[in-house]
């Protein structure tokens, strides 16, 4: 792209100087973009900001280089290897904002695709090269990915701090995209959030945050979890944190302690469990203690309370999750045992009788370990994705199930990740055959790819919406879409097993 001279872009604060940047597609079309790297939504949360809401960064004089990813929130990893690659980069201004654009002319009105990274709260980066957005851009799409604060300096409840800092900078990060995402090129009004896993819960929290509807007017929930933290078990991870560090719950006591030491010092409030199994249908009630906390004030109630209530029901939403997803999370934990028997063990899990057949039913030959496994994935992200999409009622809702199966060696089946690259729509990137393996079909690709672009581009999807008849877009293990009704059983997970509400 040595032709093109490099594109700059007048910001609220001050120009930025982006790249000019091409990449051919698995069918060898060339998107050529720009790009914009590292633009700040607000000041750097360091000093006596480590703990506060965020705050309007400075302006700037002359033109800011926007040619490289910025600083990120993350300084370690917990997940060795991330099947996501993950950069770290070092560095205090961590709220920021990449920009990807096929057309970064004032006018343009492109609509717009902003991701939010999961990594389960702690972990996880904006700078990852699958979120680049390059497919997008070919489709005339402009993408943002956003940095947010993550773990203690995110979540973590002080006695005198402001609560949800993370859930702070996502709004801020938002409200950024409003007023400046038409200089780059975007529609301010057609705005999608979008993410996976801990991205996937942040959007669904958007999405029932009655103070963030006017930010976005569509949703993609990919693989959400229902990751809300009550404001005692907040302030008890946070005393767990704190006293395993010899320090005071309050901005004092944290400021003295450093980044790495403290990211260090999470699993603290983490107890280790007696029983392997216990708790198995319930761990999405008991979920990560670092994440958003309903605080009353900037999270008022839970994400199925808000959907009950009715919080963004107006707007078009996409939301599914893989078949597998954390099925390899049990791996060999009935290995002791002399006859392990999968329905008994889901009924001392605390699945109701009947129940706990139909799931010790669904793959036998799969053994034990894997049907424990699919409880650990239906109570955390299927379940929620069928009662959410339920409860929706005729709200304009998409529902969709990936069970196309990793052909990786370190990977078992349809598992958490394995859809990110077909949504983007780049199989050919580098580290995507260590989550997918070779020859992923590209027809699949084409397709969840085409889906994502029409909720994003048109606030549709071409499939019948969820409700009335749970009518579900089938990712098949044959990489053939397909629409029939979906999750049944995992109705019944959300319903029976966890005590959810479902409505008519």
């Amino acid at each position: 792209m040595a032709h093109l001279e490099d594109p700059i872009v007048t910001t609220e604060t001050g120009d930025v100087r982006g790249r000019w940047r091409s990449r051919a597609d698995a069918r060898g079309t060339e998107s050529v973009h720009a790009t914009f790297r590292g633009i700040p939504f607000a000041a750097p949360p360091v000093g006596s900001l480590r703990f506060a809401a965020p705050a309007p960064v400075a302006a700037w004089d002359g033109e800011r280089d926007a040619g490289e990813f910025g600083p990120t929130p993350q300084r370690e990893s917990p997940y060795d290897p991330p099947r996501i690659p993950e950069p770290s980069i070092p560095g205090e201004d961590v709220l920021s904002v990449n920009v990807t654009t096929p057309d970064p002319s004032r006018g343009a009105g492109l609509p717009v695709l902003v991701w939010i990274h999961g990594g389960g709260f702690i972990a996880g980066s904006a700078a990852s090269p699958w979120y680049v957005g390059e497919s997008f851009a070919r489709d005339g799409v402009v993408t943002a990915t956003l940095s947010y604060r993550l773990g203690f300096e995110g979540f973590g409840c002080l006695e005198d701090a402001v609560p949800n800092r993370g859930v702070l900078d996502w709004i801020a990060g938002l409200e950024w995209i409003q007023r400046n995402i038409a200089a780059f090129g975007g529609d301010p009004e057609r705005v999608t959030i979008a993410g996976q896993s801990a991205g996937g819960a942040a959007v669904m929290r958007l999405l029932t945050l009655p103070s963030a509807q006017h930010l976005f007017a569509r949703a993609l929930a990919i693989s959400p979890a229902d990751a809300s933290v009550s404001r005692e078990r907040a302030r008890e991870a946070a005393r767990a944190v704190a006293q395993s560090l010899g320090v005071s719950t309050n901005v004092a006591g944290m400021s003295s302690v450093d980044e790495i030491a403290l990211f260090r010092a999470l699993n603290a409030a983490v107890p280790a469990a007696e029983d392997p199994l216990e708790g198995l249908l319930h761990r999405s009630a008991q979920p990560l203690p670092f994440a958003p906390v309903v605080d009353g004030d900037v999270v008022p109630h839970g994400v199925t309370e808000g959907v009950i209530a009715g919080v963004g029901a107006d707007k078009p939403v996409l939301i599914g999750a893989t078949a597998h997803e954390f099925n390899e999370s049990l791996a060999g934990a009935t290995a002791s045992m002399p006859q392990p028997d999968a329905a008994r063990l889901l009924r001392h899990a605390g699945a109701p009788e009947g129940l706990a057949e139909t799931m010790a039913a669904r793959e036998p030959q799969r053994g034990t370990d894997w049907a424990l496994g699919q409880a650990v994935s239906d109570g955390i992200f299927r379940a929620p994705v069928a009662g959410w999409a339920a409860l929706r009622g005729s709200g304009p809702t998409w529902a969709y199930d990936f069970r196309w199966e990793s052909r990786s060696d370190t990977v078992s089946g349809a598992a958490h990740c394995v859809d990110v690259p077909f949504g983007f729509d780049i199989l050919g990137r580098d580290g995507v055959a260590q989550a997918v393996g070779d020859d992923p079909p590209q027809a699949l690709a084409d397709a969840v790819h085409a889906d994502w672009l029409a909720l994003v581009r048109d606030g549709a999807v071409d499939a019948p919406p969820h409700m009335p008849e749970h009518a579900t877009i089938t990712y098949g293990a044959d990489g053939l879409r397909r629409v029939a009704p979906g999750y049944e059983v995992e109705r019944r997970v959300w319903t029976e097993g966890l005590g959810r509400p479902l409505g008519s």
